[in-house]
């Protein structure tokens, strides 16, 4: 079964990365209706404020975007066919779930990852934006976060 195993983990990450494209107009919609106090909490707040406040203002926004490409994706590439079968397995032998049956949403398992996924990848960006004055890579970055320093 590992093969099914390494292959269904591979078109789950294709299927997730199809969905975080509809990302950046919604982050983009959240930045622009940043208020100056929020910009202000952002700047002197944690490694990981900025992330937060994405977090916060899309979430919401980014599932339902991000659901109809995940099932379109999982429909494309038959998805649930692999599924079905791994999710009886381990239901049937609680291998993973310790004896609790793993719950079969496909779609908001796949929606809730990737959006999981792309949070941190953008607090790890923050994080080193915050740190390393070489990561600012725009004069308004450096401006900003080099009255940090």
């Amino acid at each position: 079964m590992d093969g099914k195993v390494e292959e269904f983990e591979t078109t789950l990450n294709c299927v997730a990365e199809e969905a975080s494209k509809e990302a950046a107009p919604i982050f983009i919609d959240a930045i622009k209706g940043m208020s100056i106090g929020d910009g202000f909490a952002i700047l002197k707040g944690a490694d990981n404020a900025a992330t937060n406040y994405l977090k916060d203002k899309t979430t919401s926004k980014l599932k339902t975007a991000f659901t109809p490409k995940v099932d379109a994706a999982i429909s494309k590439v038959n998805l649930t066919k692999y599924w079905e079968p791994l999710t009886s397995a381990y239901n049937s032998a609680n291998i993973l779930t310790g004896g609790d049956d793993i719950d079969t949403d496909l779609s908001a398992y796949i929606t809730d990852r990737a959006i999981s996924g792309l949070f941190k990848l953008v607090e790890g960006e923050e994080k080193k934006i915050r740190k390393d004055p070489i990561a600012r890579v725009s004069d308004i970055l450096s401006k900003v976060f080099g009255s940090l320093d």
